[in-house]
């Protein structure tokens, strides 16, 4: 039984290291088939990205995307997802780490140097929807006046998991967004905020 327990262990290890060898060459050929541009990254497990005609998606060096249940956790199966449309720009520094994390870009996204999104967090500067229903009746119209504002992500930011981001929020340096809240305003440098919606809790300056 040892024996056919310690193979078992083994099998498990080689995987967590084989799956992101294979993973992080697919995701750089995914990428650059997209027409997007970065540094250096690692995968584990496949990403879903999808970067329109006139979007533009520039990332910086280690990158680090987790798209495996395997590798999180949570036990939350998915994987991130980036989505840029046309005219849109989505630009992240280097060292952001992600997880299970979806970013939707209508129009500009900047994410800075050193970010962490924890599992499941979301990032939409879209409404995705026009607030007048009558519009909504039609396709068309409902995708033409949807709402869209840019998001900023500062250096050194921490969002916990399932976090979501909204549109025209700016999120100030070094500052942490609790697990679970619903960031609808503008929050300062050196906090911790969390709620829904989100909320200052505390300064982090002694």
């Amino acid at each position: 039984m040892n024996h056919i327990i310690y193979l078992f262990k083994a099998y498990r290890a080689s995987k967590f290291k084989v799956v992101p060898i294979f993973s992080t060459f697919f995701t750089k050929l995914y990428l650059r088939l997209n027409g997007a541009k970065y540094a250096t990254l690692h995968s584990v497990g496949m990403p879903h990205i999808h970067i329109s005609k006139r979007g533009v998606f520039e990332v910086g060096e280690k990158l680090v995307m987790i798209n495996w249940i395997g590798s999180s956790a949570s036990g939350l199966k998915g994987k991130c997802r980036i989505e840029v449309r046309n005219g849109a720009e989505l630009k992240i520094g280097k060292s952001l780490g992600m997880t299970l994390t979806t970013i939707v870009c209508h129009e500009k996204i900047t994410i800075g140097n050193y970010v962490n999104l924890g599992v499941g967090v979301h990032v939409y500067d879209t409404d995705f929807h026009t607030l007048d229903w009558k519009l909504r009746r039609d396709f068309d119209a409902d995708v033409e006046h949807k709402n869209t504002a840019p998001i900023i992500i500062e250096d050194d930011v921490f969002v916990g998991a399932q976090a979501i981001i909204l549109k025209g929020v700016t999120i100030g340096a070094r500052s942490v967004i609790g697990a679970g809240s619903v960031v609808t305003k503008n929050i300062p440098a050196d906090v911790i905020a969390a709620g829904n919606p989100c909320r200052v809790i505390r300064s982090l300056i002694e």
